[in-house]
């Protein structure tokens, strides 16, 4: 396995140097982390760098061959290579999942339940399966940006290195427009506004990491909302929200519902059992979907808009909820809209719009 190197996405800007490199490379020890960090052998936009070092967003990490890595007999390192191995099934799902390809960036329909990066128990993941998406290029795409696993819907990868720092800086910054679509139990306050509520890392019952609204003690997330439409029948009590998330921190969507009291539908994480309510024709699975995404195009920086359409399970709980998928269509441009109106800057933290 060759010398990797890998571009920092803007969903992981800020963990710690030796949490970065566990989570994305699952049967990498501690003790073989710090030893690779003592060495050198890891580096940090090519400098030697400590376990504890902050990541930032767009900045680069050298990684040794790890299959076989240091305490680690070549046999372990072959079996964690076949562990992560993606099936041909797999790579053949992935390749059928693109809904966009040129010489510069390539986006795929992320299916529900595919993790993006390996964790602790994970092998089966996108950045496994990058070799199957090279097509006709010399170099696998690189991830720029992350969904979670149980969300479906667009993901974005750089095919050329630069295409891959002009993508991570515009998630960084403010040049890329996030609209993902959900289904919650209950509705909003009113039909469009902002959740401004600052969010951190705090341990439930288990010592299971979730994420919590902190108020002061945590880091500000921003996220503008818009109802689409209000189930009737038998979904009564359901809301076809699009959400637009002006910040990236981790489940920042889901908590954010949640702690409105609108908990997505399949999110028991944050949701409990209201996040299930007796309905039927419910696929098991958290109704959230990442549906669109804006941004400069790395190549000439005119705006590159790609959707991603709905899963057939989606669709499917759509026509029993009797959403019409049209009144979703310029949502996006409404949203667009009315964040530029809104003056978010001087706006007080952790108020929320009623």
């Amino acid at each position: 396995m060759p010398v990797e190197m890998v571009t920092v996405s803007s969903e992981e800007s800020g963990d710690r140097l030796d949490r970065w490199l566990k989570r994305r490379y699952a049967d990498v020890t501690q003790g073989q982390v710090e030893k690779l960090l003592r060495t050198g052998q890891v580096r940090l936009d090519g400098k030697r760098a400590k376990s504890s070092a902050r990541v930032e967003a767009g900045q680069v990490v050298r990684v040794p061959p790890l299959a076989a890595g240091p305490g680690r007999s070549p046999e372990a390192g072959a079996r964690a290579v076949r562990k992560t191995a993606a099936s041909s099934k797999d790579i053949k799902a992935l390749q059928d999942a693109v809904i966009f390809k040129d010489d510069w960036v390539l986006a795929i329909n992320k299916p529900s339940g595919l993790a993006v990066q390996g964790g602790t128990g994970q092998s089966r993941h996108v950045d496994a399966m990058l070799d199957g998406l090279i097509f006709d290029r010399k170099d696998r795409p690189k991830l720029v940006h992350r969904l979670d696993r149980d969300t479906s819907g667009v993901l974005l990868l750089a095919r050329t290195g630069a295409a891959a720092r002009d993508l991570t800086a515009a998630f960084r910054g403010k040049d890329a427009r996030k609209i993902y679509w959900a289904v919650v139990v209950g509705k909003p306050p009113k039909a469009r506004g902002v959740i401004d509520m600052s969010l951190g890392k705090a341990a439930s019952e288990g010592g299971m990491e979730k994420v919590a609204a902190l108020g002061p003690a945590g880091k500000r997330a921003l996220t503008l909302y818009q109802t689409i439409a209000t189930g009737k029948g038998k979904s009564r009590g359901l809301t076809w929200l699009a959400l637009m998330p002006l910040t990236g921190r981790t489940h920042q969507l889901r908590v954010h519902c949640a702690e409105m009291g609108m908990p997505i539908v399949g999110d028991g994480k944050y949701g409990g059992k209201q996040a299930f309510p007796a309905k039927p024709d419910f696929p098991k699975r958290l109704m959230l979907h990442a549906q669109e995404i804006a941004l400069p195009h790395p190549d000439d920086g005119t705006t590159l808009r790609i959707a991603a359409p709905l899963p057939a399970d989606m669709q499917a709980a759509w026509k029993a909820f009797h959403f019409d998928i049209r009144h979703g269509e310029n949502v996006a441009n409404d949203l667009a809209t009315y964040a530029d109106a809104l003056d978010l800057e001087k706006r007080k933290p952790d108020s929320m719009a009623r």
